[in-house]
């Protein structure tokens, strides 16, 4: 019965993304070649080669690999803090009172740099959205729990040394590896699907 459901193990949906690349440089270049004068594009060709293998580094360098990078990051160093977990210990109880006023802090600030009158944080027109603020908005999320989790940790007891934190940061990045994969794999597929329909990228 096990056997039965190999295909939906993260292996297998990585392989058949990957088929699925290789199926899209065969057929942009079959149905180019049938059809010339249509307005599919090639990935075999001089622009699609150059496309494929000149701008890959560019095309996978978003925002969104940043974002999560430092979710999981965040991830690694909350997990292992403990912050999530109830406090139950005098240091944990400490350690939740110190995070729960650094919060209101870093709220305060937000607030401060992003709805009072002309704040930095708006736009040109003083909306919120979209605006700096909407677009750092995922990195001030994760920043902020990385402090919270480290002063958490640190004051608990849980994190002795910058080490601590360095090897939380690192399995938290360990843990989201096979989602990095299917970023590069899903996001090499959405934007060869927009050079061969000729779609804005």
């Amino acid at each position: 019965m096990k056997h039965r459901f190999h295909i939906l193990r993260p292996s297998s949906a990585a392989l058949f993304l990957l088929c699925f690349q290789l199926a899209l440089i065969f057929l942009s270049w079959l149905y180019s070649a049938a059809f010339p004068s249509s307005e599919v594009r090639s990935l075999l060709s001089g622009e699609g080669l150059r496309f494929l293998l000149g701008g890959y580094a560019g095309m996978m360098a978003s925002p969104v690999l940043v974002w999560l990078l430092l979710f999981f990051i965040a991830y690694g160093i909350t997990k292992d803090s403990r912050m999530l977990h109830r406090p139950g210990t005098f240091l944990e109880r400490r350690a939740a009172y110190l995070s729960a006023i650094l919060l209101c802090v870093i709220i305060a600030v937000v607030l401060l740099l992003s709805v009072v009158p002309h704040a930095i944080l708006l736009s040109a027109t003083g909306r919120i959205w979209p605006s700096p603020f909407s677009a750092a908005l995922p990195t001030m999320l994760c920043s902020s729990m990385i402090l919270l989790s480290a002063v958490y940790g640190f004051v608990s007891g849980v994190f002795r040394a910058a080490d601590d934190v360095y090897n939380s940061a690192v399995h938290g990045l360990s843990a989201g590896a096979p989602f990095l994969l299917f970023y590069l794999l899903l996001g090499q597929i959405w934007q060869s699907v927009c050079f061969i329909m000729g779609l804005p990228r």
